[in-house]
């Protein structure tokens, strides 16, 4: 502790600071010895931590912590001479006094004593526990054998005791107090000087051909001087051509040695410049169980308030995260495990009849996969019944029926995100309330992450958080669009690919191509960017799909420009929320580049979307193939009809477009030039007939021949169909693939124009 300054912290801020170290140790050895409560080892760091925080408890002659901790330390001593045996009774009141040297360690200094009464008790539960149960016979006394740890009475303060040890000052590792702002803007002031530093390479490489450029020069002068006539008697001109040359060559060797130093300080500095950075970033990066152990005593009395018996375990608590996203962690995590003792474990009677041992395990396992931190909340208890959830679901009107019985158990299980949704038919001080789960995933994307449940029955319910390392670097992948680069976070790309043009379809008016089985609604950047007219060039199309499931969507942009991870700088508080954008970043050049917000560009996409706007790409992508081939809009509600006649007409050569019922086929026929409309009658917001009388009384679209296709075959509705203005009324029931082949051939000729 030499030559350290503690001048500034009183001698309470020190034992504040021992305190919160030895409760660790205290807390953690606790927890071990209710499972094996014989353990030498975890017997000794108790008792060093109780023996430690009563001499520093001493030295500010802090009496109520000396009683306690005086307590403590003799009931570790009697366990470890034999004399008691810790029980469950023992480990809480034990627990009890770790709060209590909190609570005597908050009150001010110089205070009236306030924890007297609760001293008192915690002598006497630390006493009862020890105590031989009165239902059972009084064994006669052995000598040598156990007996009970007697509470002691109020301590007389002893001489000082060796100081607690390196908490605050020891060591080489002492912790120093440091804002998250001022860390980050050390991080950043890092980050630029890594920056610059870089630069040096590409300014040095200026100067190489600044030298080849003198070099290119000097033979230019020796041929020059070599194609001059003799100089002869001119006194003149021979000396002037001599010092030129001497001077080129003393510029080409200044201008070598020069290049040489550079190219050593450019060594140094870029080499300084990432130490710096590597070493400031590291110092944002902490374990995570430096920000998750305080949960094990946490899950322990929660169970035991609940009637179970529960333990924590923390499977890779030295893998480093953020600490930014580790103080963001807290209340998810927090969620996530009251949700798994109060919801997912059984009582120790249950689990017994189960074949399950009697303590119930949640576990917290992390580690880095891919670049990404994977963090791992599960329990061992009865799992998600299904029934149940869909019950809740159902009697929330979250869904239909039929709707909920087609559900897969994927699907099911996304609806515990809901907010307020909670398979707790009953509220309690601890959950029912269901404002857990939608925070978790709310915390997820705050941070570019996203979380996934899975559950089985009778083995347990896992949920897996998928996390960045930091918050300060972040990967990119890097696309020009409209002539300047922007950022897409890795973590928020599902894919990055080369689409061929043939592949772009339009299904329900919009274009689409397939991905993993699904359909893939596509937009360009520059629509979404409100860039200027994307023109497409080339067979091929970079594309970029961005969110996951139903919200895929693929943006195009020009051209793609290679992964770069990049320190994030954020953008100026005053711009408020710049729409699809989340922070900026500096290019090794020092140019600037803005990284999107995947989040907000799938909120843009879906906007985009609804009002139609996305048939644009559908114009500008099929120009050359509506030359070739013409174009049919089949508008039916049923998806099956509308495949099969899409399908049907593709095969013999159509460009087919669809529209799922009247009212979208109405703004499809309005919008994009059509050969011929092929209609259903029975719609949604929109019939058939309605749809044919529009058109026949538009004076721009009444030429486009109509088809209706119905089930309804009785003469009147076919009659009704002609008198709205249809050019042919096909039957369904009757039809087959010749038939409505030749009939569209008939209306319009062959596809080919």
């Amino acid at each position: 502790m030499s030559g350290e300054d503690f001048s500034q912290f009183s001698m309470l801020d020190l034992f504040r600071a021992e305190l919160e170290t030895q409760s660790h140790a205290l807390t953690a050895g606790l927890l071990a010895l209710e499972r094996q409560p014989m353990a030498a080892d975890h017997l000794e760091a108790c008792m060093r931590a109780a023996h430690s925080l009563k001499g520093a408890a001493r030295i500010i002659d802090l009496t109520p912590a000396v009683t306690v901790t005086h307590a403590m330390e003799e009931c570790f001593v009697a366990a470890q001479r034999g004399q008691v045996r810790l029980q469950r009774a023992h480990i809480s009141a034990l627990f009890g006094g770790v709060d209590l040297l909190a609570a005597i360690a908050a009150q001010p200094e110089g205070g009236t004593d306030q924890t007297a009464p609760a001293i008192a008790k915690f002598l006497k539960a630390l006493a009862d526990a020890s105590a031989p149960d009165p239902a059972e016979e009084a064994p006669e006394p052995v000598e040598g054998g156990p007996v009970p740890v007697r509470a002691p009475a109020m301590q007389t303060p002893q001489p000082m005791e060796p100081a607690f040890t390196a908490a605050v000052a020891g060591g080489p590792d002492r912790i120093v107090r440091l804002t998250a702002g001022s860390l980050n803007r050390l991080l950043g002031l890092a980050g630029e000087a890594l920056i610059e530093a870089r630069r040096l390479k590409p300014f040095a490489g200026g100067l190489v051909r600044l030298k080849r450029l003198q070099t290119d020069l000097a033979r230019s002068f020796d041929a020059l001087r070599s194609e001059l006539p003799q100089p002869g008697n001119d006194e003149r001109v021979a000396p002037a051509l001599a010092d030129a040359g001497q001077k080129l060559a003393a510029m080409q060797e200044f201008l070598a040695q020069r290049l040489g130093e550079l190219d050593s300080i450019d060594r140094r500095v870029t080499d300084l410049a990432n130490r710096l950075y590597d070493e400031t970033l590291a110092s944002r990066m902490g374990p995570l169980e430096d920000g998750v152990k305080h949960y094990s005593r946490m899950v322990r009395d929660l169970g035991l308030a609940l009637g179970k018996i529960a333990r924590l375990e923390i499977v890779g608590g030295s893998t480093s995260i953020d600490r930014d996203i580790l103080d963001q962690l807290d209340a998810p995590l927090g969620h996530l495990l009251r949700n798994a003792v109060d919801h997912g474990l059984e009582t120790p009677g249950e689990r017994i009849a189960a074949g399950k041992p009697e303590e119930a395990t949640v576990r917290i396992e992390a580690r880095h996969s891919a670049g990404r931190l994977q963090i791992i909340v599960s329990d061992d208890g009865r799992g998600v019944d299904l029934d149940v959830l869909r019950r809740q679901i159902g009697s929330r009107r979250l869904a239909s029926p039929e709707a909920i019985g087609s559900l897969s158990e994927e699907e099911l299980l996304e609806f515990l995100f809901l907010p307020g949704f909670s398979l707790k038919t009953t509220v309690s001080d601890i959950s029912g309330r269901g404002v857990g789960l939608d925070a978790v995933r709310d915390m997820a994307r705050q941070v570019g992450g996203l979380v996934r449940v899975s559950s089985a029955a009778g083995v347990g319910t896992s949920f897996q958080l998928e996390l960045p390392l930091t918050l300060s670097v972040v990967r990119t992948l890097l696309a020009e669009i409209d002539g300047e680069l922007y950022a897409f976070p890795l973590v928020g790309i599902a894919r990055a690919l080369r689409l061929p043009r043939e592949r772009v379809e339009l299904v329900e008016g919009r274009p689409h191509f397939r991905f993993d089985g699904r359909q893939i609604g596509l937009i360009t950047a520059h629509d979404v960017l409100e860039r200027a007219e994307w023109k497409p060039a080339g067979g091929e199309f970079p594309v970029v799909v961005i969110g996951e499931r139903e919200r895929s969507y693929g943006v195009i942009v020009d051209r793609f420009a290679g992964e770069r991870e990049l320190v994030v700088q954020p953008l100026d508080p005053r711009l408020g929320k710049v729409k699809d954008v989340s922070a900026a970043a500096l290019m090794d050049d020092g140019s600037p580049v803005l990284i999107l917000d995947v989040d907000d560009l799938i909120r843009s996409v879906e906007k985009l979307a609804s009002s139609g706007r996305l048939r644009a790409l559908g114009r500008a992508a099929d120009t050359a193939d509506r030359k070739r081939r013409k174009r049919v809009l089949v508008v039916d509600d049923s998806l099956t009809v509308r495949e099969l006649e899409r399908k049907l007409l593709d095969h013999h050569g159509y460009h087919v477009e669809v529209a799922v019922d009247g009212m979208d086929g109405w703004n499809a026929v309005r919008s994009d030039p059509f050969d011929l409309v092929v209609t259903d009658v029975d719609m949604p917001r929109m019939d058939g007939i309605e749809l044919v009388t529009l058109i026949k009384n538009d004076v721009r679209l009444g030429g486009i021949p109509v088809m209706i296709v119905s089930y309804k075959d009785r003469e009147e509705d076919r009659r009704r169909g002609l008198d709205a203005g249809a050019d042919y009324y096909l039957a369904k029931g009757s039809f087959h693939d010749e038939t409505l082949v030749r009939a569209v051939a008939d209306l319009i000729g062959e596809a080919d124009e």
